[in-house]
């Protein structure tokens, strides 16, 4: 097929895109897709142009645009198929203070939590130690743990300074697991183990090569392990997610699992969790990548009212 692989954008998380990207790119010439790479940064006019003339659209886009379901709208503008979430689901998933409000509404448990605007002047209702993070931001950036009330407003202005609402979160002492859905099914549980020194699964923890340790499957038992892969395949239907996600959970001390976020677009680089959880059930790299493809023709398939049998697309 001809493919336009859209990675990059000007998000804080633009670096983390474009390495993802370099993978995805050879792994879709190795089956046999003609791929043409496109950055929304430099070629944003391009989109629907390029888009009506391709097959196919493989985004690997972290935060805005591209989570936030403006790039989906486009391509949809466009008549092109894509991978993933659509808009109105990509809008609700990257706003964790929308999440949260449809987590609630499916009582699916998470942190409580309060949202912050540089606009208005808020009184903290939340007990310490709490989380500060952007409210549509990822992979960590901008985020800070806060112990002692004295740092809280600093921890607001970092966010504020990306140009950020804050979502502050309670802490739940604990440690965490992350589970991926593929289709309409969960993949294994993965546990993620900060690694000594940090506080948290930070950027460094999440993208340096010593990193984080990331176990896969989770050595949790196999109430927890089902309790979070239904939880996970809860909040992908709830938030109206379609083709895959990846939800992520802390476990407190009495073993309950609270959901914290969901991911629409995972990230694909060499060391991220999604391609890891497809390890586990003996699905390499190339073979995942097929697999979004296959299910975003079906997608497309859909939104144009086509039996799904018919999505298929021409190598």
């Amino acid at each position: 097929m001809r493919m336009i692989l859209i990675a990059g954008g000007w998000s804080t998380e633009r670096q983390v895109s474009l390495s993802g990207a370099t993978g995805i790119k050879e792994s879709l010439t190795r089956l046999g897709h003609e791929v043409r790479f496109l950055d929304p940064a430099v070629d944003f006019a391009e989109i629907i142009p390029l888009a009506e003339q391709a097959d196919f659209a493989f985004l690997n886009l972290h935060g805005s645009p591209g989570e936030d379901g403006l790039i989906q709208a486009m391509l949809e503008e466009a008549g092109c198929a894509y991978q993933g979430a659509g808009p109105k689901a990509s809008f609700l998933a990257l706003n964790k203070a929308a999440a949260k409000a449809v987590y609630a509404r499916h009582n699916l448990r998470t942190p409580r939590w309060q949202l912050f605007t540089n606009a208005e002047k808020h009184e903290l209702r939340l007990p310490l130690p709490l989380f500060v993070k952007p409210n549509a931001g990822g992979s960590s950036v901008g985020m800070s743990r806060v112990d002692e009330a004295a740092d809280f407003d600093a921890a607001l202005q970092k966010v504020f300074a990306l140009g950020e609402a804050a979502l502050v979160e309670t802490c739940v002492p604990g440690f965490e697991l992350t589970c991926a859905v593929l289709g309409e099914a969960p993949l294994p549980v993965i546990m993620i183990r900060p690694r000594p020194g940090t506080v948290f699964f930070d950027y460094a923890n999440k993208y340096d090569k010593d990193g984080a340790e990331e176990i896969c499957p989770a050595p949790v038992d196999a109430a927890l392990t089902a309790e979070v892969q239904a939880m996970a395949l809860a909040a992908h239907k709830a938030l109206g997610i379609t083709g895959y996600s990846r939800s992520d959970f802390m476990i407190d001390a009495d073993g309950r699992p609270f959901i914290l976020e969901t991911n629409t677009l995972p990230g694909m680089t060499a060391t991220s969790l999604l391609p890891k959880a497809a390890a586990a059930v003996g699905m390499g790299f190339d073979a995942l990548v097929a697999e979004l493809v296959r299910l975003g023709l079906e997608a497309q398939a859909r939104r144009n009212g086509l039996p799904v049998q018919d999505a298929q697309g021409d190598e």
